[in-house]
């Protein structure tokens, strides 16, 4: 079976279970820690599908990897997952979830980069220009990367403004050629 049909099957039982015991907000949480556990770990994923390590194991480095405050039933689905042997394709369960979650609450997940810290004022502005444009709620992310100069990028959905300095002086290098 695929993968991708497998992990969108789960994440929509789990979220079926969390709206109905009101806990589907916290269950999101703990999977967004969870796939943010498998960026900053890498080892994580190998350790998970080692063959090797007992089930005990995998259950409570997967617990571990969902935060402190865990959610009973993402300990539940947890053990259920590592029950039915499907503890290799949680990371995409997880990630499923998450977009799964943030369709159904209308949740854009937006970004905006710049070449130094911006006020958080400034943040907030940028903030309420995507929520006013797509009518939904932001969860945004602000990230300083140097290298475009000046200006500024922002991105959400599908959508990139690019207002950058770097690539300005690219279009002009262009034109020039």
């Amino acid at each position: 079976m695929d993968i991708g049909v497998i992990s969108v099957r789960y994440a929509r039982a789990l979220l079926k279970s969390s709206v109905q015991t009101g806990c589907d907000e916290k269950v999101y949480q703990d999977m967004a820690t969870l796939t943010k556990s498998f960026v900053e770990v890498p080892k994580l994923r190998h350790t998970i599908n080692n063959p090797t390590l007992s089930q005990e194991k995998k259950k409570q480095l997967l617990i571990t990897a969902c935060g402190a405050d865990i959610n009973p039933l993402t300990r539940r689905f947890v053990e259920l997952v590592i029950k039915e042997g499907r503890e290799t394709v949680i990371m995409f369960i997880a990630s499923s979830y998450i977009t799964l979650y943030r369709k159904q609450k209308n949740i854009i997940h937006g970004k905006l980069i710049t070449a130094t810290t911006v006020s958080p004022a400034t943040e907030q502005k940028m903030k309420q220009i995507v929520q006013n444009k797509t009518k939904g709620t932001v969860e945004f992310l602000a990230e300083v990367t140097p290298d475009i100069i000046g200006g500024f990028i922002l991105e959400y959905d599908t959508y990139r403004m690019d207002a950058s300095v770097q690539s300005q002086l690219r279009d002009i290098l262009k034109t020039l050629k």
